[in-house]
Order: C-alpha cells, then structure tokens, then sequence
C-alpha cells in the first residue's frame, strides 16, 4: 500500500521497545496521578472532561491515540495530532484561585501533561524489568519529542534526556499541590465506576467481583511507582522500602501480563504495525 511507512518511530527504535510492554497500562494511571497535581491542568481537565460520567470511554479514547501515535503510520499519527490540537484550541479553564481564564493548549499545560505520561511509560516499563541502558532512556525522551510536536510543542522546548526530565521536575514542583479538585480526582480514579460486564452480574447490585479487587492492585501499583515526592504530596511517605515493594509488585505484574494471549495484550493498532512491517519487509527483501 503506498500509505504503508513505519511511523513516526518504527523498528529499533526505543519508543517501539518500551510500547511493546503491556506493564504500561500501570504506567498510564501513574501518569494521571501525577498531572492531577498541576492545579490548572486539573482545572482543566476538570472543567471540560467527561471522564467522570465517561471514565472507561475516555480511557480507551486516550489510549487509542497513544497507540495510533506509537504503532500507526506518519499520516494516521498527524491526522490524529491535528483532531486533538483543534480540540484542545476551542477549549477554556478557569483557574480557580485566581479567577483567571486560560486556554488549555498553553504550552506550560501540553508539556506538563506530555511529560509526566513519557516519564511515566519509560520508567514503569524499567522498574518492571525491561532492560534499558541510560543511552536508551535518553533516546526514548528525545523520540517523544515528534509526540509532542503532534500537539502543538515547539519540541526545542520540551525535555529531551532523562537529566532534563529531572531538572523540568525540580523546577515545576514549586507549582503543584493537592487542591481539592485533585484529591477527589485521584479517589475517582483509585475507585471508579467497573462496567457491569467486567463484574459480578448487574441483577445483584454488586460491583466488587475480581476485576474491581484487579483493579486496587494497578491503582496501589501506580500510586507507589511515582516519585517520592508525589507520593508525600498524597500524604505517603517517601520512603526506599516504598520504592521496592512497588518495584516487586511491578515485576510481577508484568510477568502476569506478559502470560496473557498476544491478542488480549495487543490492540489493532500495534497489529496493523506488524502486519505493515512484513508488507515493508517483504517488499524491500
């Protein structure tokens, strides 16, 4: 097919590494708890999200760009890129300490947002146990670099090492704290609404079969795995025996996902990248 290209990051590359496992559905709460810290990103998620009365069609919304970005084609990536930075455009938050109103594409709010997530997938995936070296992880940051110009970042402005990660940490944390809309948020997305069909039978009015209990356990995984100073933010402590008991929880984890049949750990998108592979293969062999 002419439309057939290996994407934005393709084969070798380590993006496509870190999204091969599926680990990263932890990596991806994780990420949430950490952006409900920034109180205007809150505000504005808050303001003009559905994520409470649509929490799981969010969440597979969300996670099919991921993919789409990661395993699908150059165009497929930017046409998806375009349709959520004219979301983003028509969108408006009001910062509730101030009164002030601010547009939710601010480039202060796309980073935030872009790199708690990226330094969220790559080092859930490391603390799993996916073996990357230093180089790798550097590398990694710099290939999210083209995710982030897919939304609207100059992607010179946009941390690109895992130092600069840390230093962009060092110097946003002065702008963070738990508000109220963010405790709430987190409490939602530690318990929310299970669909009927993943738990016990909707006549009983029960909802606290194995997937709920599931649940809990990539809720507490995610919570442990962030940094120790967001952990304090959420009233835990920081402490080293936290950081090895969410690192042995993580592994085992992954070992239990990683059992899983390729099709219940992949979706269509990643898929369509293998099938798309072999086309290229076969066509240039």
């Amino acid at each position: 097919m002419d439309s057939d290209d290996f994407g934005l990051f393709g084969p070798g590359s380590v993006t496509w590494q870190v999204h091969e496992e599926p680990i990263l559905i932890v990596a991806g709460l994780r990420s949430l708890y950490l952006q409900t810290l920034h109180p205007r990103a809150m505000a504005g998620v808050a303001q003009n999200s559905s994520y409470r009365s649509d929490a799981w069609g969010r969440l597979v919304r969300t996670s099919e760009y991921v993919e789409t970005v990661v395993w699908g084609t150059t165009a497929q990536a930017e046409a998806a890129g375009r349709r959520v930075r004219a979301r983003h455009a028509r969108l408006r938050g009001r910062d509730l300490s101030t009164g002030e109103e601010f547009r939710v594409d601010q480039p202060d709010l796309l980073r935030w947002v872009h790199v708690t997530e990226v330094e969220s997938f790559v080092t859930t995936a490391r603390r799993a146990g996916l073996a990357l070296t230093d180089a790798e992880v550097d590398g990694y940051y710099t290939e999210q670099r083209r995710a982030a110009a897919l939304v609207g970042l100059d992607p010179a402005t946009v941390p690109g090492t895992a130092a600069e990660i840390a230093e962009y940490y060092r110097q946003v944390r002065g702008e963070l704290r738990m508000t109220r809309e963010a405790a709430e948020t987190a409490l939602f997305l530690t318990a929310p609404p299970i669909p009927w069909r993943l738990s016990l039978p909707a006549r009983l009015g029960l909802s606290l079969g194995p997937p709920r209990w599931a649940y809990f356990g990539i809720a507490g995984t995610a919570i442990s795995l962030l940094p120790a100073w967001a952990r304090r933010m959420y009233g835990g402590l920081g402490l080293p025996t936290t950081a090895w008991s969410a690192d042995l929880s993580v592994r085992t984890l992954r070992v239990v996902l990683g059992a899983l049949p390729r099709h219940l750990r992949e979706g269509p998108n990643r898929q369509a990248a293998r099938e798309r592979l072999a086309r290229l293969a076969a066509a240039t062999g």
